[in-house]
């Protein structure tokens, strides 16, 4: 009789539960090793995570920008450039994407002056909602949809739902980043869903 080592046998998982997650790239193996890097002076380094996530901050610069492909080339290289200078001050309490993305939000919302000139729903109707640039990255007419469907909100409406249904925060951030009421916050987010919800449908 042969006797078995339980220690080597392990418990039956589910179909769904023995999944494994998708394994991580190269660069996403490589990044914090790299953001040490480039926190330290080494531009090949930053090079490599400037490439990693150029697509998404110019998405969401895009997204910020009204549309306009040019203020939105600007505005990510902008936010790399202070990425730049700031990557010492990341302590990686947070993945370097997200921390990426909030310094991104943070010079879009600061070069564009939103905390001073806050668009309203009713500002908007009453100057009418320019029609949208085409956004390079786009290749289905859904997603198409979507971007111009945002690019006709008013520019604190759409800030509001890009940056709490896209990027996860919460109106007590939003209020603070952009001086707005956390009120006010949640009254936009309201109406850019109902607006989108209509022109989507």
């Amino acid at each position: 009789m042969t006797l078995v080592d339980t220690r080597d046998l392990e418990p039956p998982v589910s179909a769904a539960a023995s999944a494994s997650p998708l394994p991580l790239t190269a660069a996403q193996v490589a990044e914090p090793h790299d953001v040490r890097a480039a926190a330290a002076g080494d531009a090949k380094a930053f090079e490599r995570l400037y490439r990693s996530h150029v697509g998404k901050i110019y998405g969401l610069c895009w997204r910020l920008c009204d549309g306009d492909a040019a203020k939105a080339d600007q505005a990510a290289q902008d936010a790399f450039v202070r990425a730049w200078e700031k990557l010492a001050s990341f302590r990686g309490e947070a993945a370097f994407g997200t921390w990426l993305h909030r310094l991104t939000v943070n010079v879009v919302l600061g070069e564009r002056r939103l905390l001073k000139r806050w668009t309203t729903f009713e500002d908007a109707e009453q100057a009418g909602a320019a029609e949208p640039s085409h956004h390079p990255t786009a290749s289905l007419g859904d997603r198409m949809d979507v971007e111009r469907a945002l690019t006709r909100l008013p520019k604190g409406a759409r800030a509001v739902l890009v940056l709490h249904d896209l990027e996860g925060w919460q109106h007590d951030e939003i209020a603070a980043a952009t001086g707005i009421a956390v009120g006010t916050s949640k009254a936009q987010l309201h109406r850019a869903r109902k607006l989108m919800k209509e022109w989507l449908s």
